[in-house]
């Protein structure tokens, strides 16, 4: 069964809250201390919390859309009482004192909070092996990594751990580790999702968004979380569409006369194995009655550097509160070795004599290549192409920075851009998931969602 049809099991009482609780505590007892996917779990608390939804439910009361459903939180989103470490030496100690606008959102729509998840440390990573807490193991293909740097949210949901989890995306953070281990996970288009009580690695490019095992899930979790924040300087107002009624319905009718794109540029940089998976995914939209558009987008060569400058800089203003004087530890004192390579990058880009050189010629790069996705997007409803340009590594080996830094080639754009994109699972390579990733124009996140849910429903 599907995440919606789950929900409405456990709001006709034919499955409760607190067995579903129970199965996820008892599967995480078992597997976790092999993958590592959850840092930190208040079973107490979720029990708590699953019965006092069950009475409500018995006394006929009304509750929210995420009623007894489990979810785990990636570990850079505040969550009251549990701790902030955001997989760092840092924050070891830090306990969240309230909680982010994404988790009360899901508090108010009766979503059980289960944990928190393990990640790369501050999210500078695609792979999940910086954790301060060791690396997450990937449970759709063991012994290498399930992506970063989302990755113990991804594995948390493909391990069958939770219902549903949250991560941030701030160059593909949530689309890398989805892609890695073979479930759906969206980024939304910048604003969609207050980011108030996110740790910031980026604030121009970071975004919060959920991941799940099927579209009704990803939906579900995006229409309780999206909307407009107050308190957020980068929300945006606008009307939340019912992404849960999008959903189900007949694949062949929601493709007939979409119109795809297909870049040659992305295929052209991505293994001829993972190619050879999406062009079947493609030929399968198409058959569906999709139509697909070839596309050239000649900057693609320009995306990772743009990306990584523009990081460097914004993580390294991120990490001046982090000087060891109100909470936690000086940050350079005790962080792991890529950390301190961006907060040394930034603080080298951001000096005077340097910053028209690197940052703000990023800036201006930054606009050249919205201006062109935004050209792509104008005459199609969705970019189409792989997720991840390369398999995932061994858990251990050691890649040099640019080789890390290679996976993310395919998935910066939509930062840069703004725009929503998602991933889901389109086929395998030797026992190893590889992902579909779709990308449309800003605040069409349903249109992606509806063809993920088509893409999904086609393939069962």
């Amino acid at each position: 069964m599907n995440i919606l049809e789950k929900s409405e099991l456990i709001k006709n009482q034919e499955l409760t809250a607190r067995e579903n609780v129970e199965r996820f505590s008892e599967i995480i007892d078992q597997k976790n201390p092999q993958i590592n996917a959850f840092l930190e779990i208040n079973k107490e608390q979720a029990q708590k919390k699953a019965l006092e939804i069950d009475h409500r439910l018995k006394e006929g009361e009304k509750v929210g859309k995420l009623a007894g459903l489990v979810i785990g939180i990636k570990s850079n989103i505040n969550v009251e009482d549990f701790t902030i470490s955001a997989a760092s030496p840092t924050l070891e100690n830090y306990l969240g004192s309230y909680d982010a606008t994404v988790v009360k959102r899901i508090k108010e729509e009766d979503g059980i909070i289960m944990g928190m998840t393990n990640m790369d440390e501050f999210a500078a990573g695609s792979s999940t092996e910086s954790s301060y807490y060791g690396p997450t193991n990937n449970p759709a293909a063991p012994g290498l990594i399930p992506g970063g740097s989302s990755g113990g949210s991804a594995a948390a949901i493909a391990a069958g751990m939770c219902d549903l989890t949250l991560g941030s995306d701030t160059g593909g953070s949530i689309r890398n580790p989805a892609s890695h281990c073979g479930v759906m996970g969206f980024k939304p288009t910048y604003g969609a999702v207050s980011r108030q009580g996110l740790l910031d690695l980026a604030m121009s490019l970071d975004q919060i968004g959920p991941f799940a095992d099927d579209a009704s899930g990803i939906a579900l979790m995006l229409e309780s979380i999206a909307g407009w924040d107050p308190q957020e300087c980068t929300s945006m107002e606008w009307e939340v569409p019912s992404f849960s009624n999008l959903v189900g319905e007949d694949g062949k009718e929601t493709l007939k006369g979409m119109k795809l794109g297909i870049v040659k540029q992305f295929q052209e940089v991505t293994d001829k194995p993972i190619v050879k998976i999406i062009e079947k995914s493609i030929d399968q939209m198409q058959e569906m009655g999709a139509e697909v558009v070839e596309l050239s987008f000649d900057y693609i060569d320009l995306c990772l550097p743009t990306y990584y400058l523009i990081n460097y800089v914004e993580f390294f203003s991120a990490t001046r509160k982090y000087d060891g004087r109100k909470y936690g530890s000086k940050i350079e004192e005790v962080c792991g070795d890529e950390v301190l390579r961006r907060i040394h990058m930034g603080s080298y880009i951001s000096q005077k004599e340097f910053s028209g050189k690197y940052y703000k010629k990023a800036l201006q790069a930054r606009s050249l290549i919205r201006k062109e996705i935004t050209r792509l997007l104008k005459d199609v409803d969705l970019l189409v192409g792989p997720t991840v340009p390369k398999l995932p590594h061994k858990v251990g080996d050691t890649l040099e920075p640019l080789e890390m830094y290679a996976y993310d080639v395919l998935t910066v754009m939509a930062n840069l851009a703004g725009i929503p994109a998602g991933s889901l699972k389109a086929g395998e390579v030797k026992g190893v998931p590889v992902g579909l990733q779709m990308q449309g124009k800003p605040l069409e996140d349903a249109k992606i969602i509806q063809a993920m849910d088509a893409f999904e429903n086609i393939n069962k």
